[in-house]
């Protein structure tokens, strides 16, 4: 009988939960120590980092190599081995150590069958309990490396303790201060690369720019061409262009010529540059147009070379291929002839038989079918043509026979020698008689096959022991009478 147990925990693992009862009473160290580093988190995330088959899973190292591994205590703690605590089969719990006696640190192993070898040398601590133990069997058939690693190792979420035997345990970091001091690390990090990444990054001018940058990029240069007309009209729209020629300008006084002829000569410098302007896109644009028309022929001549070569290497490696196949054709025609086994002489006589009996003549199948149908119908036709006889019971067959084989002795003499034919025909109306009685064979199996029942014995004996009493109380009476005379 187990020893009772005292203390719970379920593990959370990636391939379902292990429910887990410690014997607190008899490995008070160990078991403390297992519920403080599960208090403290020191198991969430770890691997099950060893895997044998048909023998343990292990697990409990945070580095995942199986060289690593603390204690609560800060050092290594003494094995706890209780006589009646064994490995005598699946789902117990121990600790692991490094192969010398009193060197357990955190990790744990869960046994998947009876292993007797490590009784006295491991501390065992905790069973498996219920269903879960097919989620223990289910780690222990991954798929594992020549090093009894598995290939995806599966992991610890958390412990969840559900029945604390040491209410005085007091960790030195929670679970939940050790998720967030974890959580503020990887934020701290996140903003360093983020600040790493704004810092380092450089502006590339010949990038398109999507998105957010639209706002820092510089505002377009347009470039406002001014039209080819007067001035004074543009001006003044309104006026119709006749008015020039019909109605003369006031003549000017002297003074003020150079000052008319600066407006007039601002005018021409102005439609100058306008034209210069006008003129040098339309030639910026008719060089682009041709540069773009070379480009494109050229990228033309290249992809059509391209096709060509590509084209040509196509051919080139069907035929190969062909080849291939037509050498490939050959030897396996060579081989075929080669690996023909040759017929015995047994099998070449059984084949001419055959042929000659028309079996491997598939038209006459149907033929040779109907002939046997034929033949069935016939046979059945004459068993109702003939009258069954009125064969003589069997007592006066005996009778019969001795008067047939007198008859024989007069008629064998008359027969004449020759060929024997087989005409007997009388089979066909033959009735079967059968004796009325079987007193004999009832009889003849009651006296060979005799039934036992083992109550009848035991009835029958307990008969005989009554019998054998009451004789014996009446010989003691007797004798008591006797004896009293």
């Amino acid at each position: 009988m187990a020893l009772p147990t005292k203390g719970r925990v379920i593990v959370e693992t990636t391939a379902g939960e292990v429910d887990i009862e410690l014997w607190s009473k008899e490995t008070p160290k160990t078991c403390r120590n297992f519920l403080a580093l599960a208090m403290e988190g020191y198991y969430d995330g770890v691997i099950f980092h060893r895997i044998v088959p048909d023998f343990l899973v292990q697990t409990g190292d945070r580095t995942g190599t199986g060289a690593g591994g603390e204690s609560f205590y800060g050092e290594p703690f003494e094995d706890e081995i209780h006589p009646r605590l064994r490995f005598v089969h699946r789902g117990l719990v121990g600790m692991a150590n490094n192969g010398t006696k009193n060197s357990n640190d955190s990790q744990f192993f869960i046994t998947l069958n009876r292993a007797d070898e490590l009784n006295g040398k491991h501390t065992l601590f905790g069973r498996v309990v219920g269903d879960t133990i097919f989620n223990v069997l289910k780690i222990g058939e991954m798929e594992i490396d020549e090093n009894e690693r598995p290939v995806y190792p599966p992991k610890i979420k958390r412990i969840r303790i559900i029945d604390n035997p040491f209410p005085d345990i007091v960790p030195r970091i929670t679970a939940e201060e050790k998720r967030a001091q974890q959580r503020a690390r990887e934020q701290a990090q996140r903003e360093r690369e983020e600040e790493q990444r704004r810092r380092g990054a450089k502006k590339d001018v010949k990038l398109l720019s999507f998105g957010g940058e639209e706002e820092a990029e510089e505002e377009p240069v347009v470039f406002k061409k001014k039209p080819i007309v007067r001035p004074d009209l543009v001006d003044n729209p309104e006026l119709p262009a006749t008015i020039s020629s019909v109605i003369p300008e006031p003549p000017a006084p002297k003074s003020k010529d150079k000052e008319t002829e600066r407006p007039h000569k601002r005018e021409r410098t102005e439609e100058s540059e306008s034209r210069s302007q006008s003129e040098k896109p339309e030639k910026k644009a008719k060089k682009d147009e041709s540069d773009i028309t070379k480009i494109r022929e050229k990228h033309e001549r290249e992809k059509a070379a391209q096709s060509n070569s590509r084209q040509a290497e196509i051919e080139r490696m069907e035929a190969e291929i062909r080849k291939l196949t037509r050498r490939g054709e050959d030897s396996d025609e060579d081989e075929r002839a080669k690996k023909k086994p040759k017929k015995s002489l047994l099998e070449e006589e059984m084949a001419k038989y055959a042929k000659g009996r028309g079996l491997h003549k598939k038209g006459k199948a149907k033929k040779d079918e109907g002939d046997v149908l034929a033949a069935l119908n016939s046979f059945r036709n004459k068993l109702k043509s003939t009258a069954i006889e009125d064969s003589p019971p069997p007592e006066q067959q005996g009778q019969q026979a001795g008067e047939g084989a007198e008859g024989a002795g007069t008629s064998g003499a008359q027969q004449e020698e020759g060929l024997e034919v087989d005409n007997d025909t009388g089979f066909l109306g033959h009735a079967l008689h059968f004796p009325k009685g079987n007193e004999e064979e009832v009889l003849k199996a009651e006296r060979e096959y005799e039934v036992i029942d083992p109550r009848q014995r035991g009835a029958r004996a307990k008969e005989e022991e009554r019998e054998r009493k009451r004789a014996m109380k009446a010989k003691d009476i007797t004798g008591g009478r006797g004896f009293r005379r």
